[in-house]
């Protein structure tokens, strides 16, 4: 999706199956399909592969998110794929990686996130790990990792002229994204117990906080003068509050600020912030985001045929994103496809003949 919004002619090669693993929902809302085509294929017949590897031959990058070994056995690994087209970047998209001890093993996003130390990280004090939904893992430390994997590599093509195999594994992007935390626990200024440290809901200035209405706001007063602007905000002085990095003061300053934030409701500190140079902002749903003045201002989210979706980013001045076409039902461009890609209508008749074709 995020290659697709930002230009490329992305090709989606669809298993006539179907995939298992999706929420039960009509194809119109599945967003990550979205800008791209798919071409329908049964990847068991021989001619299929041979399709394939016609298209690889006029492309400039390959996705594969099977299982190691899966891709070589069906005829599609990176020597046959690199024989037709020797420049191909060819990105393996995987949870654990092609290699080690746990390479074939079975796995999702919280699986790896888990292996890493972000799930472990995530929490209140004394209470459970977060679950921080699929975004460290699927999202974060995979598909951006596998599109800056990508361009990178087409990158490199230019002085190179050769095209090369690039690893993407969600172990390795989700503990890439953990690379600073790992640096300050290192120097002694993070633990290994959730919910005390300076970004884990431990301190009180980096801290989501209820509101009389129910509502959430947070706050992240990392540096001094957005701590005394905060202070200013909430009608205190430092007298009335620990010191800013005294860790042993945090949880009663937490508890003052509590008391505070629970005599307006959400909007009402929204307004009373506005203005002032203080780190704020309140805590909206999804049903909520779409509406604020902010992301309506700059159009963060936009509305294609009837559904709100994020706006492609990031934003370029020459070359905008644009969401190109909506999501299709599996196999609904495979024709239109193929014949964009060099096949006759013969071919695609014979394919179609053959059984290739779903």
């Amino acid at each position: 999706m995020l290659l697709a919004d930002l230009g490329a002619d992305v090709v989606r090669v669809e298993r006539p199956a179907g995939y298992d693993g999706g929420a039960p929902i009509d194809p119109r809302y599945d967003l990550m399909n979205r800008s791209r085509r798919g071409a329908m294929m049964d990847l068991k017949s021989p001619a299929a592969v041979e399709a394939v590897l016609r298209l690889v031959e006029r492309a400039d990058a390959l996705v594969e998110g099977f299982r190691p070994g899966v891709a070589e056995k069906l005829g599609l690994g990176p020597d046959e794929c690199l024989a037709v087209n020797p420049s191909l970047v060819y990105a393996r998209m995987t949870g654990w990686g092609q290699d080690g001890p746990l390479a074939r093993a079975a796995g999702h996003d919280v699986n790896y996130v888990s292996l890493t130390g972000v799930v472990h990280s995530i929490g209140e004090a004394g209470g459970p790990p977060v679950i921080p939904l699929n975004l460290a893992g699927d999202f974060g430390g995979g598909a951006l990792y596998l599109a800056l994997g990508v361009v990178s590599a087409l990158l490199e093509r230019r002085t190179s002229g050769k095209g090369q195999v690039v690893d993407v594994a969600m172990v390795d992007g989700s503990a890439s994204l953990m690379t600073a935390l790992y640096g300050l626990r290192a120097a002694g200024y993070w633990t290994d117990e959730r919910g005390t440290n300076r970004l884990d809901s431990g301190a009180p200035w980096y801290q989501v906080y209820q509101t009389k209405d129910g509502g959430w706001v947070s706050i992240a007063a990392n540096e001094a003068r957005f701590w005394r602007a905060t202070l200013e905000l909430l009608g205190l002085t430092e007298n009335d509050v620990s010191d800013q990095h005294d860790r042993r003061g945090w949880p009663e300053t937490k508890e003052r600020f509590a008391e505070v934030f629970r005599t307006r409701t959400r909007d009402e500190w929204c307004d009373l912030a506005e203005g002032r140079d203080v780190c704020l902002a309140p805590v909206l749903s999804m049903a909520e985001a779409p509406a604020h003045p902010h992301l309506r201002a700059r159009g963060t989210f936009v509305e294609v045929d009837g559904i709100v979706q994020p706006a492609p980013a990031p934003r370029f001045s020459r070359t905008p994103g644009a969401i190109r076409r909506s999501p299709a039902p599996p196999g609904a461009h495979t024709d239109e496809v193929l014949g964009d890609w060099a096949f006759s209508p013969g071919e695609v008749a014979a394919l179609r003949a053959a059984g290739a074709l779903g």
